[in-house]
């Protein structure tokens, strides 16, 4: 990050999930479908402050982008469902690692 801090910063939806972003942040969202250098806008703003003053979104904020770039796909930590039945011989094991997309926040516009 570079070492002049700006106070601007958004809260976005993605995946049915909410972010704070600022520019410069890399986040891990779920998976897009994006190759690695493709940039994707992101529509659903719920809050920005702009270093002055706070806009709300009713559900959204008009008039503000935020725009980002996809870094890379990633695979996020393993996580394992062990079931287990005592004296019934009876175990299971599944494992799952999640796929998400790393987006690098290239700027919050209004």
């Amino acid at each position: 990050m570079s070492s002049e801090k700006t106070n601007v910063y958004a809260i976005i939806e993605t995946g049915s999930k909410q972010y704070r972003v600022a520019e410069g942040d890399l986040i891990d969202v779920e998976l897009l479908g994006l190759e690695p250098k493709e940039t994707i806008d992101f529509e659903k703003i719920l809050f920005v402050y702009d270093g002055k003053s706070h806009h709300v979104g009713a559900p959204v904020v008009a008039g503000f982008t935020v725009k980002g770039e996809v870094v890379s796909d990633i695979k996020g930590p393993k996580v394992v469902a062990f079931k287990y039945r005592r004296r019934k011989d009876s175990r299971r094991k599944v494992g799952h690692r999640q796929k998400y997309s790393r987006v690098k926040i290239v700027q919050i516009a209004g």
